[in-house]
């Protein structure tokens, strides 16, 4: 018998098995070079971690179409270009045995200026974050239809190229997130309006991307559990769109919130620090989980938050949640996994105090939007240069401060110059 919850396999709805319940949850990379392509850095880091005992890894964003990206950097499967790099690439992060979903990913609206000034959207609501990012354009039927056979192209190559599944980035207000949200789907036609309607875009995108994968490849989507903002997509709305997806045969939902505009992704919700109980309040998104759970039997994965071994199995038992996601403290320690599996750590992550500007209302509880910002982008930033200090075969930093003022500085300027260097290369 598994000494653990954690350590007992999953079977998915396609009949693939999971060795464990710990899962690595996306983040970006932007490891990719101008030609948007894996390389031997992607390599090296996915290499590490599937060393790290976890039952799948998931990719951070590959994006489905060149000329809209999340941030220079991305890796971009469109057509059959790279497709060797990717199967170097799969070939490494299973070379410890776990199994490896590509994320598969449109960033709508959250494309920076640096990339495109246009980028697409349900409707022209502009994203209002520093004039980093352009007005969208409203997309027709025509862009709606190529994005839908893009998100199946992408997926099929990865199929082709030896990934193990692929994950449908449908929260965190990308593009089908976009689609999802009241706020930015104000259209009236049969692509806006009821939650059905809305709906709609990510429904036919996960049709497409079975029909093009077949019934046997697992096909999971990342869903945000709210938006947390006014008028948003609700819990309510998540619940309906689980029990919609768990019809049309999804095999795992992982259940996360926030948009760039209310990061609860990465800084949780201002419900998380008023609930009384410590395992919850570590665990963002966990309430929210249990009433999606309510509404569907289909696998349920959890991302954000989780830093305790009582927390996770607990989650596991009382909560009815399959997979425990975990993300920021792999950039840490990229064998927490394996050590929470066997008992041998208790507590992973670290305190990210000396990752903000300050405390009070410079922390990460701050009211102040500008100050959030920093914050959050200092804290994202500083992962990923652990991500990239793996990569080069390096141990992760063990002094866990930053600069934050630099360090956002650093930000804006290392995207420009990968956007400028992509651009004109």
């Amino acid at each position: 018998m598994p000494s653990s919850p954690l350590a007992t396999p999953l079977d998915l709805p396609c009949g693939v098995q999971l060795a464990n319940r710990i899962g690595k949850s996306a983040m970006t990379e932007a490891l990719a070079g101008p030609d948007d392509a894996p390389n031997a850095i992607h390599d090296a880091l996915y290499s590490r971690w599937s060393k790290g005992g976890m039952a799948v890894l998931v990719t951070g964003n590959v994006m489905i179409d060149r000329r809209y990206l999340e941030r220079p950097g991305n890796v971009v499967v469109e057509d059959r270009r790279d497709l060797e790099a990717l199967r170097t690439w799969a070939t490494a992060a299973k070379s410890g045995g776990s199994h490896v979903w590509m994320q598969i990913s449109h960033p709508g609206r959250q494309c920076p200026i640096v990339v495109n000034t246009k980028p697409l959207s349900p409707s022209a609501e502009k994203l209002r974050i520093l004039g980093l990012f352009g007005k969208p354009q409203e997309m027709t039927e025509d862009k709606i239809e190529d994005a839908i056979q893009r998100y199946a192209t992408t997926a099929q190559i990865a199929q082709e190229a030896g990934f193990d599944g692929v994950q449908i980035h449908s929260a965190h207000g990308y593009l089908i997130s976009q689609f999802l949200s009241p706020i930015t789907n104000r259209r009236s036609d049969h692509w806006g309006g009821s939650v059905e309607n809305r709906a709609r875009f990510l429904r036919r995108v996960f049709a497409a991307v079975r029909a093009a994968v077949g019934p046997g490849f697992p096909v999971a989507v990342k869903l945000n559990s709210a938006d947390f903002q006014k008028g948003g997509f609700s819990l309510e709305d998540s619940t309906r769109v689980a029990a919609w997806l768990e019809e049309d045969g999804i095999d795992l939902i992982e259940l996360s919130g926030g948009t760039y505009e209310q990061m609860s992704f990465v800084n949780g919700t201002d419900e998380t620090e008023q609930r009384d109980s410590t395992r919850r309040r570590e665990a963002y998104f966990l309430e929210y989980a249990r009433e999606v759970r309510k509404a569907v039997k289909a696998p349920i994965m959890v991302t954000g938050g989780f830093r305790s071994a009582d927390a996770k199995e607990q989650a596991l038992g009382e909560d009815g949640i399959e997979i425990i996601g975990l993300a920021r403290p792999l950039c840490i320690d990229p064998d927490a996994a394996r050590k929470l599996i066997d008992g041998t750590k208790r507590q992973i992550g670290i305190d990210e105090a000396g990752l903000m500007l300050g405390t009070g209302s410079l922390g990460a509880n701050t009211k102040n939007w500008f100050v959030n910002l920093m914050n959050t982008v200092s804290s994202v930033e500083y992962y990923a240069w652990q991500m990239t200090r793996m990569s080069r075969g390096e141990s992760p930093q063990t002094i866990h401060r930053n600069s934050t003022v630099g360090t956002f500085l650093w930000y804006l300027t290392a995207t420009t110059y990968k956007g400028l260097r992509r651009k004109f290369r």
